[in-house]
């Protein structure tokens, strides 16, 4: 009898493992949506579409000067529909009052959902309000 049960308990277990296995590889294998990019705008080195985040994530890149206000603009992680995670702000490492690209920093704590994919949006900082001066990019990354 415990012969049986033992052998049971193994089949059940060993069911569960390939489930959780084949679901593991979905996650893995899932597609990321293309990312939303304004290369001749704005870039970034840290994090690249499809890499894998942790927090606190340290975002660096280059942006033209007309994405700041003030020496900065705000960011988002956000999860893959959408959700907000945490917002930041980047920072310009030189003089933003330019048209041309200058290195911008930040570093973002979020709870991560700990699996799939999301965002990081990296958004032009727009004060007056005006669609035509609005902009932004979303990066896809992995959790």
């Amino acid at each position: 009898m415990k012969k049986k049960i033992t052998f049971g308990l193994v089949i059940v277990f060993g069911f569960i493992a390939i489930f959780a296995y084949l679901l593991y590889q979905k996650q893995m294998n899932e597609t990321l949506p293309e990312a939303i990019l304004q290369n001749d705008q704005i870039w970034t080195e840290t994090p690249r579409p499809g890499d894998k985040i942790t927090s606190p994530l340290e975002i660096k890149g280059e942006a033209r000067g007309f994405w700041f206000f003030e020496a900065d603009f705000p960011l988002q992680v956000q999860d893959r529909d959408g959700n907000v995670l945490n917002w930041g702000i980047a920072q310009a490492e030189g003089d933003w009052m330019t048209s041309d690209f200058v290195p911008f920093t930040a570093t973002v704590e979020f709870e991560s959902p700990g699996k799939g994919f999301g965002f990081v949006m990296l958004e032009k900082d727009n004060p007056s309000g005006l669609p035509e001066h609005a902009g932004f990019i979303k990066i896809p990354i992995r959790f």
